[in-house]
């Protein structure tokens, strides 16, 4: 929990993990572990885990703050740990809050509250009353319409960003990039803005962006790693280079619903022991698999180092 009083430091590639089960459906705390040591390994500058890419919807209360302790241990602080932890009920999202607090979590990622459809002031009421029960712990919004059916205006942002001293930023997963623009020019560079949409990770820098929430990351982690640090040594050039390298990865991700594309990549590389989904979600079918194989050839050279190092 170092860098939870100096949240200015949570930048650059964040790895949202995928949260391995084994073959029978258990969550696999030792598989869990070994991607943290991967991503450490590989140069990722902070680790997240119980957003989307997570399966957090599959998963109990409990087994979400079992896997918050589980990466946390094995962080021991060397980069930021920014967990989800949020859920469509207040009480849940409290409950989880509490844990990754307690857990030494250095944010929390709390996801816009799905299916209720809330308005904007209901949302400002929503990410307030949790702000002010943790007043110590950085909050950072998850802004993902696609799955939540509610979009967390930039004037609502900018207002939580004003009135809660630790309200910190937000994770962008829109692929309207004028929102981006719009929170960044109401809130300054102050705020902290991730994106999670994979294309639009480098293209938030230039807009003053603190780096980015990527699935990719789960795949490529050097690959997204370097691209930022690329982009902050001022080689443009490079920055590109891996952008576009990284297309078909990003691709693959969503050949099928993410996470199961990733998972299969994971397991047939031997990261995980299995690529084990929960329902609702399914393995990749067998036409799925068949694209997957093609994009992870076009690929394959950023998957564990990055071409032309």
């Amino acid at each position: 929990m170092r860098f939870r009083s100096d949240p200015q430091a949570i930048r650059g590639s964040i790895a949202p993990l995928m949260t391995p089960f084994t073959a029978d459906g258990a969550l696999d705390h030792e598989g869990l572990a070994n991607l943290v040591r991967w991503q450490l390994a590989a140069g990722s500058h902070g680790i997240s885990i119980g957003g989307s890419t997570g399966e957090p919807g599959a998963q109990t209360v409990a087994e979400r703050a079992e896997a918050i302790r589980t990466v946390v241990t094995e962080v021991a602080d060397r980069v930021p740990v920014v967990p989800g932890t949020g859920s469509a009920k207040l009480d849940e999202t409290l409950e989880l809050t509490a844990a990754a607090a307690e857990a030494g979590a250095d944010a929390a990622l709390i996801i816009t509250p799905y299916y209720a459809r809330p308005t904007q002031e209901a949302l400002y009421t929503w990410y307030r009353t949790v702000a002010r029960e943790f007043p110590d712990l950085p909050i950072v919004a998850y802004n993902v319409p696609s799955r939540t059916a509610v979009d967390i205006a930039p004037e609502t942002v900018a207002r939580l960003f004003r009135e809660v001293d630790n309200f910190v930023g937000v994770k962008e997963t829109t692929k309207d990039f004028e929102h981006f623009s719009r929170v960044l020019h109401l809130c300054g560079p102050e705020l902290l803005v991730w994106s999670g949409i994979e294309l639009l990770c480098l293209p938030l820098l230039a807009l003053g962006g603190a780096g980015f929430v990527s699935a990719t990351a789960n795949i490529a982690p050097a690959a997204c790693a370097e691209m930022y640090e690329a982009w902050e040594a001022g080689d443009l050039e490079r920055a590109r280079k891996i952008h576009y390298g990284l297309h078909p990865l990003v691709d693959l991700l969503f050949v099928e619903t993410n996470p199961a594309p990733g998972k299969w990549v994971l397991e047939h590389r031997g990261l995980i022991g299995s690529g084990y989904v929960r329902p609702p979600l399914i393995t990749p079918t067998e036409p799925g698999v068949a694209r997957i194989k093609d994009l992870l050839a076009q690929g394959e050279s950023y998957l564990t180092a990055v071409e032309g190092k």
